[in-house]
């Protein structure tokens, strides 16, 4: 696995500097104020930059680089990913996961009801959505939100979130 976090995914620049306009892809965007270097990754290459700055601007964040500093060298970046390694993550609350945790979970009703394996996370606004597929070829997707009401219980250990599925998420 991975020794890094994404929290960003860089949306183009801001400005003839080359300030980044990142997509913040953390629940919390303002955990950039803490941070004094990221990793830049473009193109499967992966650079340690210093940050100079930030600021936000409607949904995104406005990274100002001390190695990126003019418009045709940052637009390069654009598509690429801002990483911070794992041991500088923000430490998880009870109940809390990392969402690439998720990935691959078993997931099983409230009855017992091997349903399948999480493969996507879709971010809707007012809550997260998880994708399962079951094991049988041609299976459906199965569109499960993210709310107390559904979610039941996640143990990340044993590979296994128990869910209920309410009325109609099955039709």
């Amino acid at each position: 696995m991975d020794n890094y976090f994404e929290i960003g995914k860089i949306a183009g620049t801001h400005g003839i500097k080359g300030t980044l306009r990142i997509f913040p892809t953390t629940d919390d965007p303002s955990r950039f104020d803490l941070l004094k270097e990221v990793i830049v990754e473009n193109e499967n290459e992966k650079i340690v930059c210093k940050v100079n700055k930030v600021a936000y601007h409607k949904n995104f964040v406005l990274l100002t680089l001390e190695e990126y500093n003019d418009i045709n060298a940052a637009e390069k970046l654009k598509g690429g990913r801002i990483l911070i390694p794992e041991d500088k993550a923000l430490p998880l609350k009870k109940d809390e996961y990392y969402a690439r945790d998720l990935y691959g979970i078993y997931v099983y009703t409230d009855e017992g009801e091997l349903l399948g394996k999480l493969n996507e996370i879709y971010k809707t606004g007012a809550n997260d959505v998880y994708s399962v597929l079951g094991e049988a070829p041609g299976e459906k997707e199965l569109l499960i939100p993210a709310i107390k009401q559904c979610i039941l219980s996640v143990d990340i250990k044993n590979r296994k979130m128990t869910v209920k599925l309410l009325k109609g998420l099955r039709d």
